[in-house]
């Protein structure tokens, strides 16, 4: 096997093994955080500091900033989260990613099969599910540190390559240079952690006087400057297609990593000489990756300290680039808060879905209202309008079924989740029958009027009084989804006086028949109107049954209140 060929495939081996164990890690934390990631989320406040907190501490458990930068941008999209929130967030992102070069710095090689070790028995032996994931997550950050030591291994050659060294010393000579192979490094791996993992790796092989690093803390820095830049392309895509203020978000991301690189490029000898100052003293082959790790660093919180107060600025800047344009409607048939591309994240995920399902309940009781005064005013035009929303809800209830089947199959849920997940499915289920029964008593009330006749007064009376007691029963259980303490023992009350009022209206019907005061042809459309009615209520019954386990919907609304 050639030399070239070796060195090739062992650095793809290693970049494959180490950006799996990454992402591996990165997936294990989250489960294992559990619901903690959502007192993280819940930090989001108008305060800029806070909000810098809550995105270094995400990061932090993520191991990926481009994680939380998607997360962001699913969320300001959604509305969760405002523009000045979400650009608070990014600075702190840019923080908390640090934290892998960090670990990274660390000399592990004599205990990396060891970690994978007791990280393979914790995961295959415990049956807990939040203890497996920390298991998996000590076997994933054992092959983390696989994936560098196979890097670093095959690196070794390269230091004593003299058309190597002649390319190395023009990028090191050129900065620019070295920020265009950084920049395009990172493109091409999408992940700034792992090209940062490399520029470590190869920063610590010496030069021929053995001693020396064989590009030097002047000549990495450039390098990992581009890295920061090219990590900004993954939240600039995940923007497209999604709303302004998303768009608007990605870019401040851009920025900040723009204007701190041209900045730190300036400054570029004193900056090394700072970081040359306040990193571990040795040879420089022994200790220039943790110098790349304090340079990472010191480079991002310099930043953030510097934006933090200019965050109006940057929010100012980003909305002179992007512009308010036409307001963005969307329609009834089409999910206004999932976003696909957060299914692999749980909690974000989970977070966008109770905000759909507060737009559906919103949607369905005013599909509700507006079916109440279609029955009393006897307009035609409203019943159509009552169709045509159901029509177009029926729809948007297949997107939410098919963004659901996206969460399980992402694997990604814990077994808490896939409970809650399960929950949420079941309840709007129910919504929806209650949005298509709702289409049925409008069918009913043109059925009727096709036949040219009219309900009594009384008839009509009867109707609006048990359609009313649905209305206040579906308040009454959507109130209880984000309020533990409400009671729903009322709506058993109200599902028996419905059920009476049924038996009443039927007999009345009769009678008023026998009377003449109801033609016999209008006893079909009478009857349908009663079934849709009672069966509402048997949806409302069926929300409070889940409730009665408590579902999660409280805690789901932790974003929505603050």
């Amino acid at each position: 096997m050639s030399e070239t060929f070796r060195i090739i495939t062992g650095l793809l081996g290693g970049l494959a093994i180490f950006i799996y164990g990454m992402n591996m890690m990165s997936d294990c934390l989250q489960k294992a955080a559990g619901e903690k990631m959502r007192s993280l989320l819940a930090l989001l406040t108008g305060n800029p500091v806070l909000g810098v907190l809550a995105g270094a501490l995400t990061t932090a458990v993520l191991q990926s900033s481009s994680a939380t930068t998607v997360m962001t941008i699913g969320f300001v999209s959604a509305g969760l989260m405002t523009l000045p929130q979400a650009i608070s967030i990014i600075l702190g992102a840019n923080i908390g990613t640090t934290m892998t070069a960090q670990i990274i710095a660390f000399k592990l090689s004599d205990y990396i099969y060891m970690i994978i070790a007791i990280g393979f028995v914790i995961s295959f032996f415990v049956k807990k599910e939040q203890i497996r994931s920390i298991g998996q997550t000590i076997f994933a950050f054992g092959l983390l540190f696989l994936g560098i030591e196979t890097m670093g291994s095959v690196m070794k050659p390269l230091a004593s390559s003299p058309v190597f060294t002649q390319i190395i010393e023009k990028v090191a000579d050129v900065p620019v240079l070295g920020v265009l192979a950084g920049t395009g490094m990172t493109l091409v791996i999408q992940s700034s952690s792992a090209t940062i993992a490399i520029l470590q790796n190869f920063a610590a092989q010496a030069a021929a006087d053995g001693v020396s690093s064989v590009i030097g803390l002047v000549g990495a820095i450039p390098i990992l400057l581009g890295d920061n830049i090219g990590t900004t392309i993954t939240a600039m895509l995940a923007s497209i297609g999604q709303s302004k203020d998303a768009k608007r978000t990605a870019l401040a991301h851009c920025i900040f990593n723009v204007s701190g690189s041209i900045l730190f490029l300036i400054v570029l000898k004193p900056f090394a000489y700072v970081i040359q100052m306040i990193s571990p003293k040795g040879p420089e082959v022994e200790v220039i990756s943790r110098q790349i790790a304090n340079a990472h660093t010191f480079f991002n919180v310099a930043m953030t300290l510097i934006w933090v107060p200019m965050i109006w600025l940057m929010v100012k800047t980003v909305m002179t680039i992007i512009p308010d344009g036409a307001s963005e409607k969307t329609k009834d048939s089409v999910p206004m808060f999932l976003d696909p591309k957060l299914v692999c994240q749980p909690v974000a995920a989970l977070q966008l879905v109770y905000k759909e399902f507060a737009r559906v309940e919103g949607l369905v009781s005013h599909n509700m209202e507006r079916l109440q005064k279609a029955m009393v005013n006897e307009d035609e035009t409203l019943a159509d309008k009552v169709i045509r929303r159901s029509d177009d809800l029926n729809v948007l209830y297949t997107h939410i079924t098919d963004y659901f089947a996206q969460l399980f199959a992402s694997g990604s849920l814990t077994e808490d989740q896939a409970n809650l997940t399960t929950g949420i499915m079941y309840v709007f289920g129910d919504l929806d029958r209650m949005n298509d029964l709702c289409a049925e008593i409008a069918r009913a009330m043109k059925k009727r009027k096709g036949k040219g006749q009219q309900f009594s007064d009384e008839a009509m009376q009867d109707i609006m009084h048990s359609f009313t007691l649905v209305q206040k029963m579906f308040t009454d259980v959507t109130n209880a989804m984000v309020d533990e303490n409400r009671s729903v023992d009322q709506l058993y009350e109200r599902k028996e006086e419905i059920l009476d009022l049924g038996v009443q209206m039927r007999r009345s019907h009769v009678r008023r028949i026998r009377e003449g005061q109801c033609d016999a042809r209008m006893t079909e459309p009478f009857n349908e109107m009663i079934h849709a009615i009672d069966r509402m209520g048997n949806c409302c019954i069926n929300i409070a049954d889940a409730l009665g386990e408590r579902n999660g919907f409280a805690q789901l609304s932790v974003m929505e209140s603050e």
